[in-house]
């Protein structure tokens, strides 16, 4: 007997071949039979006609930071409202594990860092999690059986480094004994069934403290020995961050990122390639890097997102701003201070010099202020203000736009939220991306899903990305999409018998209606612990999402089921060859 029974629906198996209609019967977590309509033989416990609806694999979004929300929402929304069914997490080295037990104190630094760095909720860090590990396993222990979605983990190398140096970890380098502790540390936590090593030598990264994270004072040697490492272990991946992710590659970084896939014999993904025709330079130079590692017996997988992802911005609180060069040390000052700083002519000239030049890299496209949306206010004197372009209230007081942000951000005294118009919104640019996607080692992904909540809601790239396929620009076809949101990623990290509808594979289903597939507007909420924001977005026209056969969405609301797998390398991943 079949647990459940999918008549008439149209399949797009994530492999890019035609669609076609079918009837699909489930049964102990897995997809038992497809065949014709009304040949179905076997009885089944349920059933529903899905006539005129698409049925597809469930996404699998391969860059998050759903490392802590998982334990207080074991939904990972709003993810899985929007078809993900599999997750890769502990992404850009940070996890939160392994954790030393002999300094309790290790716990608070990762919460602050991980608050800092990735945009997380401090007091949600510090209410919804318990934080009772100590090994990478322990970690994965403490989420089995409590998840609906399957999630994969990455070891965190800020992670690896904090155990074994305790505070020497930022800013030194480990001796020949803790170099080797190190190693048997990410060998004990792979075994356990961490997906590989991620790491970061961004600038843009920085503790709780303010001081640039641990992995940041890796030298060489030590990258290329846990990269060997990797090697070591059966499907296992290499993720990495390094400054040039953001704009453009320096020389030095594509020689290490090849080093570091070639010394694993694995592939290495980064985060995230920005394509924009203003700037025809970028992609080129970014994707030689993998050119380079194809020659040399490794390969590097760019990921970049289908979609605009809007990030709101704020004078008053830590956000890309802040990451603009001589910026950060205005927006970190008391606010009355900030304010005086922000309202003198030459501080704001000197702010627009730096914000416009070169050294800005990616950072230059949040230099147009006349652009920015002004979002929430707070006093009376902005009555009447939100929703507007700057440039238009500029223009009626006789300001220069950036001068006009800071007054009505002051008046609020800096809770103003801006919200900066993307500028490669052009046909130009979307002509570029859908040629990079062809690139066979381009990949869909980089949602940053549980990071950075209440300033980005990358999380519904999957419904937005078909919606705009089916009725917006239609870039590329609907089984080319559905293949790079499941299929394409699934192999990647190798997972085993996931990432395509067939016979045999595990029963990650979404089901949606193809006339209505999309993504609400992101809104604020505050339903962390702590009462602490996020943005969400509704899911629009999703009507079932299954995960290893049990139904966890319907109609865009949490059945509560909890039937996601944490996915352990080897066992439930095979090993990728890079050539």
């Amino acid at each position: 007997m079949l647990d459940h029974l999918i008549k008439g629906a149209t399949v797009v198996d994530g492999t890019g071949a035609a669609a076609y209609t079918a009837d699909v019967g489930l049964r102990g977590g897995r997809i038992a039979t497809i065949t014709e309509p009304g040949t179905v033989t076997q009885r089944a416990r349920t059933e529903e006609d899905a006539t005129g609806l698409v049925l597809t694999p469930g996404f699998v979004d391969p860059h998050t930071h759903y490392d802590a929300q998982l334990f207080w929402d074991p939904f990972a929304t709003p993810s899985m409202n929007h078809g993900v069914t599999t997750i890769a997490g502990g992404n850009c080295g940070f996890t939160l594990a392994p954790l030393n037990p002999a300094r309790p104190e290790d716990a608070d630094y990762t919460r602050r860092m991980m608050s800092k760095v990735e945009g997380m909720s401090l007091k949600a860090l510090e209410e919804g999690v318990d934080w009772t590990w100590s090994s990478f396993g322990d970690y994965l222990d403490a989420l089995e059986g409590r998840i609906a979605v399957n999630a994969g983990f990455m070891v965190g190398h800020c992670a690896l480094r904090r155990h074994v140096m305790g505070p020497d970890a930022v800013g030194g380098q480990p001796t020949e004994e803790q170099l080797s502790e190190m190693l048997r540390l990410f060998h004990e936590s792979m075994a356990a069934g961490g997906w590989g090593l991620s790491t970061t030598q961004s600038s843009t990264h920085s503790d709780g403290d303010g001081a640039p994270v641990a992995s940041r004072h890796a030298g060489r040697d030590e990258l290329i020995a846990l990269s060997r490492a990797v090697g070591e272990h059966e499907g296992t991946q290499l993720e990495a961050i390094v400054a040039g992710c953001l704009d453009q590659f320096a020389d030095e970084e594509i020689d290490l990122f090849v080093d570091m896939s070639a010394a694993a014999g694995r592939p290495l993904n980064w985060n995230v390639l920005t394509i924009d025709a203003a700037v025809p330079a970028r992609v080129p130079r970014q994707l030689a890097a993998s050119e380079r590692a194809r020659k040399a017996g490794g390969r590097i997988v760019a990921l970049t997102m289908p979609i605009l992802t809007p990030m709101n911005m704020s004078l008053g609180t830590f956000c890309a701003l802040n990451l603009i060069p001589g910026w950060g040390a205005i927006l970190n000052l008391p606010v009355p201070q900030r304010i005086a700083e922000l309202r003198d002519p030459a501080v704001r000239a000197e702010m627009l010099r730096s914000a416009n030049s070169p050294e800005a890299g990616v950072f230059r496209r949040l230099a147009d202020f006349g652009r920015y949306v002004i979002g929430d206010t707070y006093s009376e004197a902005n009555a009447g203000v939100s929703g507007r372009v700057v440039k238009d209230i500029a223009a009626e007081r006789g300001q220069e736009a950036f001068e006009t942000i800071v007054e009505i951000c002051a008046n609020d005294d800096l809770r103003t939220v801006l919200w900066p118009m993307p500028t490669d919104n052009d046909p130009d640019s979307w002509a570029l991306r859908a040629r990079t996607w062809e690139h066979e080692d381009v990949l869909l992904g980089g949602s940053d899903a549980g990071a950075h909540l209440d300033r980005m809601c990358g999380a519904p790239y999957t419904t937005r990305f078909l919606g705009d396929c089916l009725r917006g620009r239609r870039l590329v076809p609907l089984e080319q999409a559905v293949r790079m949101l499941t299929d394409d990623p699934a192999r990647l990290f190798g997972l085993r018998d996931r990432g395509r509808l067939v016979e045999g594979y595990h029963a990650d289903l979404v089901l949606f209606d193809p006339a209505r597939i999309d993504a609400g507007t992101a809104t604020l909420v505050h339903d962390l612990p702590g009462n602490s924001p996020r943005l969400d977005s509704r899911a629009i026209g999703i009507v079932s999402v299954r995960v290893n056969g049990v139904e966890t969405i319907r109609d865009d609301e949490i059945t509560g089921a909890v039937p996601g797998t944490v996915l352990r390398s080897g066992r439930d991943t095979a090993s990728v060859p890079t050539v």
